[in-house]
C-alpha cells in the first residue's frame, strides 16, 4: 500500500473502529490530519501515514479491556 494513498472518512472510521463523526471531529480539531476536498459535499481524504500514526499512538480503536 502506497504511503500517499488517501482514504475517506468512512474508510478510516472502519479501520479505526470509531464512528465517522469521530473522525470528522478529529479532523476539525487537528487530532487527525487530512485534506479537505472542494466544498462540504466532497469531504475529507486522510493519508495512510495518519492512520498508521493514530494506530501507533493508540488513539484509534476503543480499549477492549474491562474496568
Amino acid at each position: 500500500m502506497a504511503d500517499h494513498e488517501l482514504f475517506t472518512v468512512a474508510e478510516v472510521a472502519g479501520r479505526l473502529k470509531v464512528h465517522p463523526e469521530t473522525i470528522r471531529d478529529w479532523l476539525r480539531t487537528g487530532r487527525l490530519k487530512g485534506i479537505r476536498l472542494g466544498g462540504t459535499k466532497t469531504g475529507w481524504r486522510i493519508p495512510e501515514s495518519e492512520i498508521r500514526r493514530i494506530l501507533q499512538d493508540g488513539d484509534g480503536a476503543p480499549s477492549t479491556s474491562s474496568s
